[in-house]
């Protein structure tokens, strides 16, 4: 059973005790329900049915000045190919017309390598680095041998004063 059912079958449980107790105030106090969502969801249910009491599901809003996803990959490429660059060094390297000239400003870069958890020189650095370093030899662990000639623990000591 999902959250959606679970509210679902409140909201119908909510309406089902008002008209069981004739009251619809005392079914809202009971259920701490604000009056106002009682008498939304009544009149839903008796214009539309009971479907429309279902929670609705929303989707992220598109804003009207969002990056789109291509310039924001020729971001985050040209970061991780200059990645001493800092935001407002590339936003200015974008505007070239051999880059594409984008137009984006500093802290729209930023907000982008930000997204990508970029945002740091030392963290595209690292990345750039992890990837073009060769991957190191396996060394097989080596133990290194007792040098102390001792019987027990404790035998010899030593004490630096200084």
């Amino acid at each position: 059973m999902s959250n959606d059912d679970v509210l679902f079958r409140f909201r119908l449980r909510v309406i089902a005790l008002a008209k069981e107790l004739g009251s619809v105030r005392e079914a809202c106090r009971v259920m701490e329900v604000h009056p106002s969502s009682f008498y939304r969801w009544r009149k839903l249910l008796e214009r539309y049915g009971p479907d429309l009491l279902r929670p609705r599901e929303r989707r992220r809003p598109q804003m009207p000045n969002a990056i789109s996803h291509q310039i924001e990959q020729k971001v985050v490429a040209f970061a991780l190919a200059q990645p001493g660059f800092g935001p407002h060094r590339i936003a200015l390297e974008l505007k070239h017309e051999r880059w594409g000239g984008i137009a984006i400003s500093g802290n729209g870069v930023w907000r982008v390598l930000r997204r990508h958890g970029l945002q740091h020189r030392r963290l595209r650095l690292a990345l750039v680095a992890g990837v073009m370093a060769p991957p190191e030899p396996h060394r097989p662990e080596q133990r290194s041998e007792r040098h102390l000639q001792v019987d027990h623990p404790g035998e010899l000591v030593q004490i630096d004063c200084f």
